[in-house]
C-alpha cells in the first residue's frame, strides 16, 4: 500500500533552515507529481510547492519563493523540501502528498512533520 513518511521537522529560530524529507513506498515514485502542503495553527491547509515528473518542473506559492526548494530523488523514492530563511509564519505541520493519476488531485497524504519557528 502507499506510504508517505515525513521527517526533518523541529524547532528552529527565525532565519534558520530545515530540510524535510518524505520517504515514499508502495507506488512507482518517479511516475507521479508530489506536493508539500502545510497547516498552520488555526488556519486551513495551504499548498506550498509541487514537483512534477518528466523535466521535474517545480512550482511554489509566492510566500515561499526564493526561500524553499522542492526536489526529489527517484532512485531513493524520496521527496525533499529545503527551507531557508524561515519565518515565524512558516510554523505549521508539513505534509507530503502524492498526485493521483492524470494530475487529478492528491490521493495520498503523509502524517506530517511539525515545524516551529520561534525565538
Amino acid at each position: 500500500q502507499v506510504q508517505l513518511v515525513e521527517s526533518g521537522g523541529g524547532l528552529v529560530q527565525p532565519g534558520g533552515s530545515l530540510r524535510l524529507s518524505c520517504a515514499a513506498s508502495g507506488f512507482t515514485f518517479g511516475s507521479y507529481g508530489m506536493y508539500w502542503v502545510r497547516k498552520a495553527p488555526e488556519k486551513g491547509l495551504e499548498w506550498i510547492s509541487a514537483i512534477y515528473t518528466g523535466r521535474e518542473k517545480t512550482v511554489y506559492i509566492d510566500s515561499v519563493k526564493g526561500r524553499f526548494t522542492i526536489s526529489r530523488d527517484n532512485a531513493k523514492n524520496t521527496l525533499y523540501l529545503q527551507m531557508n530563511n524561515l519565518k515565524v509564519e512558516d510554523t505549521a505541520v508539513y505534509y507530503c502528498a502524492k498526485d493521483s493519476p492524470g494530475y487529478n488531485g492528491i490521493d495520498y497524504w503523509g502524517k506530517g512533520t511539525p515545524v516551529t519557528v520561534s525565538q
